[in-house]
């Protein structure tokens, strides 16, 4: 910096040898200091444009003033263009000339730059004015629309500064240079029609209202043609101090600044003055509304659409958070409707019957319901505030301070937020003890994601349960029985309902299992696939997982497009490997579709603000079944509402049958202990899975009857198809799944006979009050 300021004084004192030139004429004189004072003001905007030495700092490029660019907001649409919501930094939409009134326009150019029309960027013919009004203490701005435009697009007073800037005065004087220069350019590059609607579009009314088009919708649910004239006067009264003039904080000062600027549209012949006096004894009028990006429906699946195009905005170098583009999504509006009041009726129910069940007992327990000591001082050493104070504080006592230290909280419950005041401690006590669920609706024919839920509400808690890894369970089973009837098995072939034993080997070990059926009941005798299936019973599927090999049905499971691993072990039929409630879902559609493997579709396009469109994207479908597999699956499906005792007939207890028009049919899930419930539905035109469980795995229900997936997870599918079947406007989803056009080699229509409960044998081992714990110590873990 001193070699910097010694060459600019070498530089100085040249200029004053070459201006005084000893010995020459008085006209050789004139003539320098002609020259010199025409260099002068060349050099010194050189300087600034290009930031000699550093001194001057930023200025706006001839690049970026020809191509102005805005933070503005994406927004997201269901696949009928209803609106979803938006991704910003400032919540800002573009509006187009033709989108603003006239009456607004004219009232900004009164109040804001009465000679606008008349300048070049930069009004020099009023400066003399404006100095003479300052030296009598009445100082106003004399900035142009159009200075003003330099300021908000390109934050010059903000950004990075030279070294000259940070001197008193002359700082201001270099930024006001900057300032006037990038004016006059901008009038060059832009007509006085364009400047103001820029300026409209980039200026800042508060409350995160960025844009005239933001700030007409967030304080009068209007578009900027609906304003009235008072709301246009408030809006621009507004710009001159955002703050100051907010009607939400100080409504009298806004009051007072929008009668001022009627009383300017008055002077001006905006208005008359019987319209003056009329408005400006008007209350405000607002309604008030700031937009988050949390707002309305579908929460969850706005977070999923941002991750699944992350790759594209990434390969294509765009920000969804500044670059305003509309993504038209496969959601649709009403079934997303439906899909959350279901998971709100159910939840709110199931809730309450949990704490009842636990009767004010702690519910996190070890396999046979005894507490698990030192549970929550567990959970909280691994919470990511536990996390944050190790990094601050290294002795154990502060630590505890903060951990017990009593806060303002707000926290969930069913019956609106509880604003309370409890230390974290006591917070976590309270959240571990709640059910969460995730509801996940597809279209087996595109892959197109209809309805999307990932937990109980978003606000309070932003993990997304569609894509966590949990234990299946029995919806695993579907996949046992695909991959046994794609290798020749047929849904009337049937195998022994009894206990037996699995010989195995576990590093090099052999050890012996003996699986067990979830009710302990046995037929002891031969029965169907159908009615196995039907009744999830896990001997069937442990005998049919023996006839075909783990390794089949791994293989199967993957073709139609399970993606995480799969244990290779025996009670792999069981649904022990963890997936996601989207990635299962997902893997039933071939059953329903004609045998075709389909990914996940969020996104049909996405277009620039300009409604330019820049991608699409279509189904991907590839061939996995037969055609016979597929026939002879949906007989399966349908077998779980006929059969005796199927799981899936609780859906007879709800409103989706009427007129016979539909096909129903699913799977129920239960993990270990009831930990996860789960169930998936499905039908011609739609699959829907659906998952419930808390966030710890050792919080659950004690016993099936209330924790099982046919009462935790069913409900959900239940309460959902019940309002979309009393919709008409989805009455093209009443369909039946077609029958066999070609030939069926295998038997399938066969029919179990029904069998009294009372004369099926039942294991009581291991059963106590009234509670069944299933014995898994001696399930197989892998195969070497």
């Amino acid at each position: 910096m001193n070699k910097v300021a010694k060459n600019i004084w070498h530089a100085i004192k040249k200029g004053v040898a070459f201006i005084r030139c000893k010995g020459k004429p008085w006209y050789g004189k004139i003539v320098r200091i002609s020259i010199v004072l025409i260099l002068i003001p060349f050099l010194y905007v050189f300087s600034m444009k290009h930031n000699v030495f550093g001194l001057f700092g930023y200025s706006p490029t001839m690049q970026e003033l020809q191509n102005p660019e805005q933070n503005i907001a994406s927004e997201l649409f269901a696949s009928q263009g209803e609106y979803l919501g938006r991704f910003f930094y400032e919540n800002r939409s573009i509006a187009t000339y033709d989108e603003l009134p006239q009456l607004l326009l004219r009232t900004l150019i009164a109040t804001e730059d009465a000679r606008f029309y008349l300048h070049k960027g930069v009004d020099f013919k009023s400066m003399p004015s404006l100095f003479m009004e300052a030296i009598r203490g009445n100082p106003r701005g004399g900035s142009t629309i159009t200075q003003q435009l330099v300021k908000n697009l390109y934050k010059t007073r903000k950004r990075k500064q030279g070294a000259l800037e940070k001197i008193p005065y002359v700082g201001m004087a270099i930024i006001k240079t900057k300032e006037w220069i990038s004016a006059l350019q901008i009038e060059q590059y832009f007509s006085k029609e364009e400047i103001l609607v820029l300026y409209l579009n980039t200026v800042d009314f508060g409350s995160n209202a960025h844009g005239i088009k933001t700030a007409a919708q967030t304080f009068f649910n209007k578009t900027p043609l609906e304003l009235t004239i008072p709301e246009c006067a408030l809006l621009v009264g507004i710009l001159n101090a955002p703050s100051a003039y907010s009607p939400i904080r100080n409504p009298e000062q806004a009051l007072w600044r929008r009668n001022v600027v009627l009383k300017v549209m008055n002077r001006d012949a905006i208005i008359n003055t019987d319209e003056y006096e009329q408005y400006k004894q008007m209350p405000i009028e607002l309604t008030y509304k700031v937009e988050t990006p949390y707002d309305g429906l579908a929460n969850y699946f706005k977070q999923a659409v941002r991750e699944q195009i992350q790759p594209w905005l990434e390969k294509n170098n765009y920000n969804i958070y500044t670059d305003g583009l509309k993504i038209h999504t496969t959601l649709d509006y009403g079934l997303q409707i439906y899909a959350e009041n279901a998971i709100v009726k159910h939840m709110k129910y199931l809730q309450k019957i949990f704490y009842e069940h636990w009767e004010g007992k702690n519910p996190w327990t070890h396999k046979k319901h005894e507490e698990i000591p030192d549970f929550i001082e567990t959970v909280v050493k691994q919470s990511w505030y536990y996390a944050e104070l190790q990094k601050k504080y290294s002795n154990k006592d502060s630590i505890a301070y903060y951990l017990n230290k009593k806060e303002p909280r707000k926290l969930f419950s069913w019956n609106g937020t509880i604003d309370t005041v409890c230390s974290f401690i006591e917070a976590t006590n309270y959240l571990k003890r709640l059910l969460h669920a995730g509801f996940f609706v597809i279209e087996p024919q595109t892959g197109a994601v209809k309805a999307y839920v990932g937990g109980i509400d978003y606000n309070h808690f932003k993990f997304d349960y569609c894509k966590a890894k949990r234990q299946p369970g029995s919806t695993f089973k579907a996949f046992v029985y695909g991959a046994a009837i794609e290798q020749g098995w047929a849904p009337c072939d049937s195998l022994p309902d009894s206990r037996f034993a699995v010989h195995y080997t576990e590093h090099g070990e052999n050890k012996v299992w003996y699986p067990r059926n979830a009710s302990w009941e046995y037929v002891d005798s031969n029965v169907t696939l159908k009615y196995g299936f039907a009744q999830s019973l896990n001997t069937i599927s442990v005998r049919l997982t023996q006839a075909i090999g783990v390794e089949t049905i791994i293989t199967f499971a993957h073709k139609l497009g399970i993606e995480s691993p799969l244990d290779t072990v025996p009670s792999i039929c069981l649904g022990t490997s963890e997936m996601t409630l989207q990635e299962l879902t997902t893997a039933y559609c071939p059953f329903v579709n004609g045998g075709y493997k389909v990914q996940p579709l969020f996104v049909t396009r996405i277009e620039d603000y300009e409604g330019n469109i820049l991608a699409e994207f279509t189904p991907q479908k590839q061939k996995v079944i037969s055609k016979e597999t597929v026939f002879l699956m949906q007989q399966m499906f349908l077998g779980s509402l006929t059969e005796p005792y199927g799981t899936t007939q609780a859906l007879y207890g709800y409103n989706i049958f009427q007129g016979n028009k539909i096909d129903f049919g699913g799977k129920t899930g239960t993990s270990s202990n009831y930990s996860d419930g789960w169930f998936v539905g499905v039908s011609p035109k739609l699959i829907a899975g659906a998952w419930v469980g808390a966030e710890e795995r050792s919080v659950h229900f004690r016993t099936s009857k209330l924790g099982e997936g046919g009462k935790t997870a069913l409900p959900i599918f239940g309460l959902f198809m019940e309002q979309v079947m009393q919709d008409n406007s989805y009455s093209y989803l009443h369909e039946k799944f077609p029958r066999s056009h070609y030939s069926i080699t295998r038997p399938y229509n066969c029919k179990t006979p029904f069998v009294a409960r009372d004369t099926i044998k039942t294991d009581t081992t291991l059963m106590f009050d009234d509670v069944i714990v299933p014995d898994l110590d001696d399930i197989p873990q892998r195969i070497p």
